[in-house]
């Protein structure tokens, strides 16, 4: 077998000050935003659990389910927001990226947010993150027409400077790589072409597959425009329903690949050794790329109406889609901090942490895109225990450890040892504990967005305030977060 060729990195972008100054304190303006939401969102989440446990007074329906749209819509956005500004602030080390679309996405987003706040807490507008048609455009006197026409301006809204945001950052990897060598192809071939570091296979990948899902949420709210405006009497459910879920599954499984791009690029800074690309990594991100687009059928396997062929696809891909994107991604980490000098610092560790839940989350959904298994445990509280895991404890551990590494480098504060460590454990024991009640329903056959549990399913209000009291945990362990992270930033900002 020939050798591999020598591969030669390209040289790094060097930016005007002005521009690294700008760059940096937008970053840390995304920080700041995180910062505030993040707790925010939690306590929402807090809210329902307490209703569902009758450890909080019993809200009206029309009001749970106003803040679970919100809590829903909101940690989903937060995250795939916090991902792409650090992504962004990475990717100016290899590619150029245009400034005013980064300023566009931030303004885009706390507008949408706030838009978004307004038309749930206020508006009282419930149909869920998923916002199913045509429950979507159905308020029957729960929520006012205008909640309906500025929820789904929001969503237009959020949808547009995403997918601005999403083109400029392909279109800054394809003038740096071209797209052949921004997906790895030369390492799966043994071709020649220049040394491309993972990280820029991943967000590549990324981004095509997050523009795919973009473009299913255009032609649904177009679809929407139409019906509001008289144009046409009623959509296509089964057809809302795929878009939909296409664009949802895109959005939330790109955030975390994204998150662990940021993991690829970062941790060898601890390790003390680089993250190389290869054969493997290649062929495993593309697959992701070729399987990821059509592994949301297994979302639809209820609906009856589907084509067989799409259901069995929807398994197939599930499985296709996961493995190897998760085996080259776990051993790859272990294989770097083998015996690796690590520097163990709260970066590092939630970083390492974050590929941690990713993974048992990701057994766990693997096992619900199951189809025997998913006969069992659609729409009960495996759903939402599967969902928290890949986010609460794996996710969004990535993206912590991300925004402290940038916090620290940025300010020139080291770690107080003791605090970060308190705020891991509590973090990841009260994370793992909160998720784990979720399981436990799940295999109980819990409905889940229930508002309050019928006394045949009674154990369901137990595993909601036991879940109250380790999400207490994570709320403690996240305000020591905010501090030790939130004055560095501040410092940063002031020297930025």
């Amino acid at each position: 077998m020939s050798a591999a060729p020598d591969r030669e990195p390209l040289p790094a972008i060097e930016m005007p000050a002005a521009e690294a100054r700008s760059a940096n304190r937008l970053t840390l303006l995304w920080v700041f935003s995180m910062l505030a939401l993040f707790p925010t969102f939690i306590l929402l989440g807090m809210t329902m659990r307490g209703a569902q446990s009758n450890l909080l007074p019993i809200l009206p329906a029309e009001r749970f389910y106003g803040i679970l749209t919100m809590h829903g819509l909101g940690m989903v956005g937060l995250w795939f927001v916090a991902a792409m500004a650090g992504v962004s602030d990475v990717l100016r080390k290899y590619v150029r990226l245009h400034m005013w679309v980064n300023w566009t996405a931030f303004l885009g987003t706390v507008t949408g947010v706030v838009l978004l706040i307004v038309v749930t807490l206020i508006g009282k507008y419930g149909a869920g993150w998923y916002f199913l048609y045509p429950l979507s455009v159905t308020p029957n006197g729960v929520w006012k027409d205008w909640a309906t026409y500025i929820f789904l301006l929001a969503i237009a809204l959020l949808g547009v400077v995403w997918t601005i945001w999403s083109i400029d950052a392909l279109w800054g990897i394809a003038r740096r790589y071209p797209l052949p060598k921004a997906l790895g192809w030369h390492y799966i071939t043994g071709g020649p072409g220049p040394e491309v570091p993972p990280f820029i296979v991943i967000v590549t990948t990324s981004m095509i597959a997050n523009l795919t899902g973009l473009v299913s949420a255009v032609v649904m709210l177009a679809l929407y425009a139409l019906e509001l405006a008289g144009v046409t009497e009623v959509s296509d459910a089964l057809l809302m329903k795929n878009l939909l879920f296409l664009f949802g599954h895109l959005l939330v499984n790109i955030t975390m690949y994204l998150g662990v791009g940021l993991v690829y690029e970062l941790l060898p800074e601890y390790a003390g050794r680089p993250w190389k690309n290869n054969r493997w990594t290649a062929v495993a991100w593309n697959l992701v790329l070729l399987l990821i687009i059509i592994a949301y059928f297994h979302h639809l396997y209820m609906d009856f109406a589907q084509y067989k062929i799409v259901q069995l696809i929807g398994q197939v891909s599930s499985y296709g889609v996961a493995i190897p994107s998760a085996v080259v991604s776990v051993y790859g980490t272990l294989a770097l901090t083998w015996r690796a000098r690590m520097r163990w610092s709260m970066a590092s560790i939630l970083m390492y942490l974050g590929i941690a839940g990713w993974t048992i989350g990701g057994i766990g959904a693997l096992i619900d895109s199951t189809i025997a298994f998913n006969a069992k445990f659609h729409n009960t509280l495996w759903v939402p225990a599967h969902f928290h895991t890949y986010f609460l404890v794996g996710l969004v551990l990535m993206i912590l450890g991300a925004v402290f590494h940038v916090a620290e480098k940025l300010s020139g504060i080291s770690e107080n040892v003791w605090r970060s460590r308190l705020a891991i454990i509590l973090i990841c024991v009260g994370g793992y504990g909160f998720v784990m009640m979720f399981y436990l329903g799940g295999t109980m056959s819990i409905p889940r967005r229930y508002a309050q549990y019928h006394e045949l399913i009674s154990v369901g209000t137990v595993l909601a305030g036991t879940a109250l009291l380790f999400i207490s945990l994570v709320l403690t362990g996240v305000f020591i977060y905010i501090w030790e992270t939130g004055r560095r930033c501040v410092v940063a900002f002031k020297n930025a």
